[in-house]
């Protein structure tokens, strides 16, 4: 079995792919892939995450505010703590830190991380970061606030070697997309061959960064698959090594999926 640890089922632009979300879940089920977690970026797609997973019986959710997302609503520890109680709900976030998009909201991005970290810890739930140009902020404050049992993952991860190994020492997995398949992406490619099998999660954060070769097309479930086989031929280890070990590392982290 093969798992979509971070996709953006609400978002998906369903007049493009001719076809609905049942539609959409049969065919990357038709290809192995046997779980998706269905991602909440702000207070207002909170309930339609929640939603989205009570209809599925292999859909599990995270509820949290992304930090480009900030400007419109924060939750403090005590909402984010009640919003952890919901069914279905694994995780909080995604949350963290984005400076190459916006710079002018640093604070209020790290007073809301902060606040992701310290909920997560007291509701005993792994949280899902999204990091970008803020590597040192980022460590720094899973180092203040998180709980390192249980930990985290730094999704859809392009940062380098150094932030990745300090993440690592966190107790923090590292989640690949399908960037790693983009001709560019070499200094990543080094990065998934080092990774230890056992801190290594796959995605799509469908609908954006489809693999190749479907990049520039709507990104799917079902192209997690490549993703997946991308990685397993690059350390040149069978697919099935590759899925099993991705799929048991899903569950040990997200255990309230299981």
């Amino acid at each position: 079995m093969l798992v979509d640890s971070h996709c953006h089922l609400d978002r998906l632009k369903l007049d493009q792919l001719d076809g609905d979300l049942d539609a959409v879940l049969e065919l990357a089920r038709s290809r192995g892939v046997g779980r998706f977690l269905c991602v909440g970026v702000s207070l207002e797609n909170a309930d339609t995450v929640v939603e989205i997973a009570s209809r599925y019986r292999d859909v599990v959710c995270s509820v949290g505010v992304h930090p480009l997302d900030v400007e419109s609503g924060l939750a403090d520890v005590d909402t984010l703590i009640k919003m952890a109680e919901r069914p279905k709900v694994v995780a909080l976030g995604e949350t963290g830190l984005d400076y190459y998009y916006s710079t002018g909201t640093k604070s209020i991005q790290q007073q809301s991380f902060a606040a992701h970290l310290e909920a997560a810890g007291r509701a005993v739930l792994p949280v899902i970061v999204h990091t970008r140009d803020a590597r040192e902020d980022t460590i720094n404050l899973i180092r203040a606030y998180g709980n390192l049992e249980t930990a985290g993952v730094l999704h859809c991860f392009t940062e380098n070697w150094e932030m990745a190994k300090s993440a690592l020492d966190l107790n923090y997995y590292i989640s690949l997309s399908g960037i790693v398949t983009f001709k560019n992406a070499q200094a990543l490619r080094d990065i998934a061959r080092k990774l230890p099998l056992d801190r290594l999660l796959v995605e799509t954060d469908s609908p954006y960064l489809a693999p190749v070769p479907y990049r520039g097309k709507p990104n799917i479930p079902a192209y997690v698959r490549e993703v997946a086989e991308f990685i397993a031929d690059l350390r040149g280890i069978p697919y099935g090594r590759l899925a099993e070990m991705t799929t048991e590392n899903f569950f040990r982290l997200f255990s309230r999926a299981a």
